[in-house]
Parts: structure tokens; C-alpha cells; sequence
């Protein structure tokens, strides 16, 4: 991340947030700090052009997976809110702004899926964005790889790998979840300079099926 965009006393904290995220355990292989790292770059690069307030977006991004919750976890729902809780607690522990305690656990709170928050600010959504930006192209074909292989799944249904004549089950079958989710995100962005880059990660995922397809011999339909 290019730290020049960032005021000394939010350099300060952005190592502070690195010290403590790298302290903690992660949910899975998809979840390391190599993600958080890509999330928080991102995330400055959307606060700048959406001219958002940093000093809520900076320690949202670092923090948004500071509580480990595995994908198939039971409170998964349940897992950004209580990343928020504990974000909150890490913040005042290092004396950060209290005035900004609301904003930064919203952010926190609503950049999961599986939460189902309402957005209410621009920083929040930038959190988010950056957070499912993360999901696309190759990074996010590699985490879902990374992610089906620590909880065991299949890779595809053999005899319908595309999901073309039966329901999507990504509980079973990792390449499910690009029909159930990974598809879907670019039009899910919020912020109109997350929009572009989203529609080009998808794009690259579009292809890497289509190569998928020509190696096992299968017919899709992804139009």
C-alpha cells in the first residue's frame, strides 16, 4: 500500500492495525493477511476517489476480519458484528477517536454478505466494496479454491459441472459457488469507482471457466 496517502497520525495507526490483525488467528487460508493487505489497499484507493473520510475507512479495512469464523461455521451470520465489537475494543484500547466508533463498527458490521446490514454511509461502502473486490478475478478464483480445499469440497458435479441442468450446491461443489456468488458481486458494487475494475475481475472469471470448460470437456452457458 502506498502510505503517502495517509496523514502520520493514520501511518501510525495502520502499522498499529498490522500489529494487531497479524496477532490473531484467521478463519481459513482464504482469510490470511495477504487478504486484509489487498482489502486495505484497495479501500484507500476507493476512499480517495470517492473523497471519503480515511480515518473511518483505514482502520474499517484492517479490521473487518479481526474475529475468526470459519465459512461453515454456525455463526457465520453473527461473525462482522462481532468483528466489530472487538475492532472497538482494539481502538479505544490505543486511545483512536471515540467520535468515530459508530462509523467504523457500521463498516465493519455491514461488509459481510451473510450479515445482511443496510449500507448507511460511503464508507461503509467502500469497505465492503474492497472487501468483495476481493472475491474476483484471479485472486478471488484462487481463494475459493483455497477456501472449498480446507473444508473439503468437490470441485464440480461431474456429470453437471456447470450447473446447467440442476440447482447450484455450494455446500458440496466449490465451482457452484461462481453460479450462486462469485458471478453476481460486480453487480452488487456500491461505489461507481469499484463498478469498473468489478466488471473486469469478472470478465477474467468468465474466461477461466470457459478454459475450464475446454479441459474437462463440458457445455456451459454463462450469457
Amino acid at each position: 500500500m502506498d502510505n503517502s496517502a495517509l496523514s502520520p497520525s493514520l501511518h501510525q495507526l495502520n502499522q498499529q492495525c498490522r500489529d494487531f490483525i497479524t496477532s490473531l488467528v484467521h478463519a481459513d487460508v482464504a482469510h490470511d493477511i495477504t487478504h486484509i493487505e489487498r482489502v486495505v489497499r484497495v479501500a484507500v484507493q476507493l476512499c480517495i476517489a470517492e473523497q471519503a473520510d480515511m480515518a473511518i475507512v483505514l482502520p474499517a479495512a484492517w479490521l473487518h476480519d479481526c474475529v475468526a469464523v470459519a465459512k461453515n461455521h454456525p455463526d457465520r451470520a453473527r461473525a462482522s458484528t462481532m468483528a466489530a465489537d472487538k475492532a472497538i475494543n482494539f481502538l479505544a484500547s490505543i486511545g483512536y477517536d471515540d467520535a468515530l466508533f459508530d462509523d467504523i463498527h457500521h463498516a465493519i458490521a455491514a461488509h459481510s454478505f451473510s450479515a445482511n446490514i443496510a449500507i448507511k454511509t460511503v464508507e461503509a461502502q467502500i469497505v465492503q466494496d474492497a472487501d468483495r473486490m476481493d472475491a474476483l478475478g484471479a485472486i478471488g478464483v484462487s481463494r475459493c479454491m483455497k477456501v472449498g480445499g480446507s473444508i473439503s469440497r468437490l470441485l464440480y458435479n461431474p456429470d453437471d459441472p456447470f450447473c446447467l441442468n440442476r440447482e447450484a450446491d455450494d455446500k458440496k461443489y466449490t465451482l457452484d459457488h461462481f453460479f450462486i456468488k462469485l458471478l453476481h458481486i460486480a453487480q452488487s458494487m456500491n461505489t461507481p469507482s469499484a463498478k469498473a475494475e468489478a466488471q473486469r475481475r469478472t470478465a477474467y472469471m468468465h474466461d477461466f471457466l470457459a478454459q475450464l470448460k475446454s479441459e474437462i470437456g463440458e457445455q456451459r452457458d454463462d450469457t
